[in-house]
């Protein structure tokens, strides 16, 4: 019996259950046609242990089967289990890396699969794995406030915390220090780890921290972000939605205000 996570494109199939409840379809056979170019992956999840799985993508949304729906993979967090919707989000990672490495890199040929997260040049024999892009998210505090800002590339009025990737060369700390001054102007101190979170979106590492203001004033880099400032617990604008790491450090520093 197999887990079938199966995709079009950043979206989900779900099976609904009688009571409402959503699952992921599982059985001894794929839920959907296979076409003759799909590529089933085979996948091994610490998060969803003692179970077969298996994903792959399909070329049209399920829209015939009464059961099944199609459901963004950031709004299947508030209907599967936990353990489900990151186990789907390690599939998607997978299947964004399959379709993005078909051929080889460095003479062009065709890639295969070679394990569960490998795929070997058919010719030169070129190896690849998936790759992360690593990024850093941190919570600036100041007394009672915390930096809050909204990027340009925001989807709604929220405010969120700065952020952005690792460049090459760069400590975690050091690319929170640059971004931070970069995009708000303001220097910090005592930077803490709080924790990491995988994001999939389409195949990011989020890694979470603390720090405390120690100098500046806010000035925007226009270019990455359209508003900052500082908030308190009684203040706040719309926040980040609690799948998110970027919730998790303002959830925890508002409980340490209590």
């Amino acid at each position: 019996m197999y887990s079938f996570f199966v995709f079009h494109k950043g979206d989900i199939m779900l099976e609904r259950r009688p009571d409402g409840t959503y699952t992921i379809p599982s059985g001894e056979d794929p839920p959907t046609e296979i076409q003759p170019h799909t590529n089933i992956i085979n996948v091994t999840a610490p998060t969803f242990p003692n179970t077969k799985i298996r994903t792959y993508a399909i070329d049209s949304p399920v829209d015939t089967a009464p059961h099944y729906e199609m459901c963004p993979l950031r709004s299947s967090y508030y209907k599967l289990p936990y353990n489900m919707y990151v186990t789907a989000g390690k599939c998607r990672e997978l299947l964004y890396w399959d379709e993005s490495t078909r051929f080889c890199g460095v003479c062009g040929n065709r890639m295969k699969m070679h394990t569960e997260i490998s795929k070997c040049c058919e010719k030169c024999g070129k190896e690849v794995w998936p790759q992360l892009a690593t990024a850093v998210i941190v919570l600036v505090r100041r007394g009672s406030e915390m930096l809050l800002v909204h990027a340009n590339n925001f989807r709604g009025n929220f405010y969120g915390l700065v952020a952005g990737f690792v460049e090459t060369g760069e400590t975690l700390e050091e690319a929170v220090q640059r971004e931070v001054l970069e995009e708000t102007g303001i220097r910090i101190k005592n930077i803490r780890y709080f924790s990491s979170q995988p994001w999939p979106y389409p195949c990011g590492l989020m890694v979470g921290f603390n720090a405390e203001y120690d100098s500046g004033d806010i000035r925007l880099q226009s270019t990455e972000l359209s508003a900052g400032a500082w908030f308190g617990k009684d203040n706040l604008p719309e926040i980040p939605e609690k799948l998110s790491i970027a919730r998790q450090l303002i959830d925890n520093f508002l409980l340490n205000l209590e």
